[in-house]
């Protein structure tokens, strides 16, 4: 695979992320909403849970989540959230890391953004912190959206695509899981019902997972 923009042929599924990944089962057809072409950044061959406990493989697999290659870095980014506050992800080391793309222009994302609520109250005591990305919305918009569902995760604001295009991220939703040492874990295109059982034990594993030396992000 070479970097460069991806252009979605007719049919084609109208999602995908980083590069060279697997999506188990495929990505979900229609389920996540193209308005802004990929960015191919990170190019590498990765082989299917190469690195991954059995267990946590078998986890994916069954919540059709696409794995990485436990080598695979989480890109870096700062930002600002939706009420001025700035985020880097290198100061949530040791800490596992759910980044969701979102719009208020998708259907799936509203309902989605509910269970990531319901994640952010339960299990941000235990080290998970949930992240959500808009990419160009107006902030009135965004506010008056997220006040309505009443999220209060942190909410990042990506108005140039930047980070976006920095995880290849082509559709909305799409979902990335990193863990406590800063690796790419997981990605899901399309729309999870992340506070489901299913969806609990992939974090629930993750969270299990020794912190590294601060340093070592």
């Amino acid at each position: 695979m070479r970097s460069g923009k991806h252009e979605r042929r007719r049919g084609e599924p109208c999602a995908t992320a980083l590069p060279g990944v697997r999506q188990a089962g495929g990505p979900r057809a229609g389920r996540a909403c193209k308005r802004f072409p990929v960015l191919v950044v990170l190019v590498v061959v990765l082989s299917p849970f190469a690195g991954f406990p059995a267990t946590l493989a078998d986890l994916l697999t069954a919540f059709d989540l696409a794995s990485y290659a436990r080598h695979m870095r989480a890109p870096v980014f700062s930002a600002t959230t939706t009420t001025e506050q700035p985020v880097a992800l290198t100061a949530l080391q040791g800490k596992v890391v759910l980044l969701n793309f979102w719009a208020t222009w998708c259907p799936e994302c509203r309902p989605e953004l509910r269970g990531l609520e319901q994640l952010h109250h339960g299990l941000a005591s235990r080290g998970l912190a949930v992240l959500g990305v808009n990419a160009g919305e107006d902030l009135t918009i965004i506010q008056r959206y997220t006040r309505n569902l009443g999220v209060t995760f942190p909410l990042l604001l990506d108005p140039q695509h930047t980070i976006s295009q920095l995880y290849g991220v082509a559709g909305v939703p799409t979902t990335f899981l990193l863990g406590r040492d800063g690796r790419t874990v997981a990605l899901a295109v399309g729309a999870r019902e992340w506070q489901s059982p299913a969806a609990r034990r992939i974090l629930d594993a993750l969270l299990a997972e020794p912190a590294p030396p601060k340093d070592g992000r």
